[in-house]
């Protein structure tokens, strides 16, 4: 890692930050993040009421904090707490633009809090005399619209719980999810546009429809014969009745993504995602009262429900909808400037694809708004930090943050506080005691391990769908330490700096000559490598030990030639280790993703050991699969 940041931030930007003020409302003296995380973790129940206080939680937080904290899981926050999710998100009535959604065509609407509001009312109120009530379940199969957020809202603000695919899904997958949870009613579209082109799904919702017999009524996008959300905003509006619930009343499903198996169904509660929210946005992000927010995602990604809760903080909300790099590779840069985006999000594979398309924004773009770039989704390359800070914005904050749908948050992500070091993300969420250990559940520093969790946070899930005695619930998290958390980010911490390097899943750890080392380090290097598009690197079963096989996608002029073989390999060797270098470095036409683009090394794992790809619908392109399947290059 280099040794200079690439970032520092200026005394009047730590001076002006909230978490300053936060700092100085606490007694923690700015800017020592060390302190501050600290002292948030030895006062945890007065560090999270304080969250409240300072977010200004619309609510009764009631008397206690928390009951039995050492108990982890089967701690219980804000007991006698009572809010609503929805109305939180709305109160910033007076506020011009609450949400600016755009499509692929450049279609642009906008809504301002106060139409937000009466959209979301005529909504709740289509849904309660379709007989939808708290704890029932309302599904979207839909685009990142404005419809989507207006159909959680008014979910939200019965009480009822709120859980959402993308249109891109097949029909197994979604029936794989909402067969699990029994929705009543289901909001969907007839089709939906990406790169250029129109999908017609229709006949994939009435399928879904007819597998799943708990959905009673079908809300379409667009205007039908049947019922649409147009004829929902011709219905008399009435005002939003917001009843006051537990902290922990069930506010999402969320899914696992369901590549090892049959999705899990994750139920996060309202009051844990609310106050976990507003805590990154304000604190870590910065997020303030008339900023504008954007992160690009489906409606199937965990992201997209920590982006709209940016409604809370009075921000307005950019939705985008369609391909990042249609018509243009700069298509989603445009949005900076035309809507005066200050916080701008994306994964680190949409970072590396447009500095390997040679965009350099800072040279065609003002920028001027952009104050934070936001990426996850999976370890951000060193190249690629050096190329935000080279060819995005110099003084922008770059804050690759970590956590996952399991918390529907992030366990370690920037600060306004500390300098930005390249390949690192800045540090630990505040109020969660983040650690890294060893096999033994020891702390270790400058050393990689399992990233942890030692005690409990307020977004726990609440449970597992079908999981009555949290069997899976605490096989998936508290198996390998006891009431420690952990799901499987094999990591480092950097004590020179606090920062943290994640390396890849634990699950995909290599493990050759016993010596772990976790996929991203090798990606790290492959990257950096002009000729390759994409890369995904396994562990092979071979002569009772474990070789490194890398598969590469290059580009379309290009051939993988021994000239480039052995340029890949000393690159990794130069900047890595030898144990890092594989085996055998091979070429595939494509790399197998998620629906929220993470590499699927697990599947490939399995079906060059001639085993069968569990799941195969939750990959966003199974067919590429294929390609891995029966390669005479692997038999020596």
């Amino acid at each position: 890692m280099n040794a200079s940041p690439l970032r520092t931030p200026s005394d009047s930007s730590i001076q002006a930050s909230n978490l300053t003020q936060f700092a100085h409302a606490v007694g923690i003296q700015p800017p020592d993040f060390s302190a501050m995380h600290r002292w948030s973790i030895d006062h945890r129940p007065e560090f999270w009421k304080r969250v409240w206080s300072f977010t200004e939680i619309r609510g009764d937080c009631g008397l206690r904090t928390v009951i039995d904290p050492h108990l982890f899981p089967g701690a219980r926050w804000f007991p006698d707490a009572r809010l609503n999710f929805a109305e939180n998100l709305l109160r910033y009535k007076h506020e011009p633009q609450a949400l600016v959604s755009k499509d692929q065509s450049g279609e642009r609407t906008a809504m301002s809090f106060a139409e937000l509001a009466e959209k979301t009312s005529r909504f709740a109120n289509h849904l309660r005399n379709q007989g939808v009530g708290p704890g029932d379940t309302v599904a979207a199969w839909l685009p990142n619209v404005s419809e989507a957020v207006v159909g959680m809202l008014g979910t939200a603000s019965l009480g009822a719980v709120w859980t959402s695919v993308s249109p891109d899904f097949g029909v197994a997958a979604v029936v794989d999810r909402l067969g699990q949870i029994h929705p009543k009613v289901l909001l969907a579209c007839n089709r939906y546009r990406y790169n250029g082109r129109e999908f017609n799904i229709r006949r994939k919702v009435e399928q879904v429809q007819q597998a799943v017999p708990s959905i009673r009524s079908v809300v379409w996008l667009e205007d039908s014969e049947r019922c649409s959300f147009a004829r929902i905003w011709d219905e008399q509006p009435r005002s939003i009745d917001c009843p006051q619930l537990p902290f922990n009343h069930p506010l999402y499903i969320l899914y696992s993504s369901g590549t090892t198996g049959k999705p899990k169904c994750i139920v996060h509660g309202a009051g844990g995602s609310l106050i976990q929210h507003l805590k990154e946005h304000q604190l870590h992000v910065d997020l303030r009262r008339g900023d504008c927010v954007f992160f690009f995602t489906t409606t199937g990604w965990m992201m997209w429900n920590w982006l709209v809760s940016a409604l809370a903080s009075g921000s307005a909300v950019v939705l985008f909808d369609g391909s990042p790099f249609h018509p243009h590779p700069g298509r989603l840069i445009d949005l900076i400037d035309s809507e005066g985006i200050t916080v701008f999000g994306a994964g680190a594979k949409y970072f590396a694809s447009i500095q390997r398309e040679g965009l350099a924004p800072i040279e065609t773009h003002d920028l001027a708004s952009l104050r934070t770039i936001l990426s996850t989704g999976s370890p951000l390359s060193q190249e690629s930090f050096r190329y935000c800070y080279r060819s995005f914005k110099p003084d922008a904050q770059l804050a690759s943050i970590s956590g996952g749908t399991d918390l529907i948050s992030c366990f370690v992500l920037g600060n306004p506080w500390q300098p930005v070091f390249e390949g690192e993300i800045q540090g630990p969420g505040l109020g969660m005691d983040v650690d890294v250990v060893d096999d033994g559940c020891n702390s270790i520093d400058d050393a990689k391990g399992e990233l942890v969790c030692r005690k409990s946070f307020p977004s726990t899930p609440l449970r597992f769908v079908n999981d009555p005695d949290d069997r899976k619930f605490r096989g998936a998290y508290f198996d390998r330490f006891e009431a420690t958390w952990a799901h499987g980010d094999f990591c480092e911490r950097v004590s020179r700096t606090g920062g943290y390097v994640i390396h890849g899943r634990s699950d995909a750890v290599l493990n050759p000559g016993g010596v772990r080392i976790g996929t991203a380090e090798i990606y790290r290097q492959v990257e950096t490598i002009p000729e390759i598009v994409d890369c995904v690197c396994v562990g092979q079963d071979w002569q009772g030990d474990t070789r490194v096989i890398l598969f590469v996608v290059v580009e379309p002029e290009t051939r993988l030639d021994s000239e480039l073989v052995a340029r890949i390999r000393m690159r990794i060797r130069e900047n890595a280790t030898p144990r890092h270098v594989p085996s055998k470095v091979l070429e595939v036409p494509d790399v197998p993703r998620t629906r929220s683009g993470k590499i699927a090394e697990l599947a490939v794992r399995d079906v060059i050991h001639g085993r069968a790809a569990v799941n195969t619908a939750a990959l966003s392109n199974p067919e590429s699969l294929d390609a891995y399947a029966n390669l005479e290059e692997l038999t020596s």
